[in-house]
């Protein structure tokens, strides 16, 4: 039985999102709210936020329940 998977993709990375994996500590929303936010739908919205910054909150995450892939031709 294979885990659902939710993608989310900014052009350089996507962001993978594993729902039974979290634990809703809420460290990524606290973090980066103008990215996740879970009283939004969809919920991760990267729009004007650096990938960079992106990237340092999805490390954060305590459950791995989020994760970042590059996009192929990307660094």
């Amino acid at each position: 039985m294979s885990i659902k998977t939710h993608h989310y993709n900014n052009g350089e990375i996507t962001i993978l999102w594993q729902p039974a994996l979290c634990i809703h500590s809420g460290i990524c929303f606290r973090g980066l709210a103008e990215v996740f936010d879970p009283r939004r739908k969809p919920w991760i919205e990267m729009g004007e936020v650096t990938t960079t910054a992106i990237v340092n909150q999805v490390h954060k995450c305590p459950s791995g329940a989020i994760s970042i892939v590059s996009n192929p031709g990307m660094q």
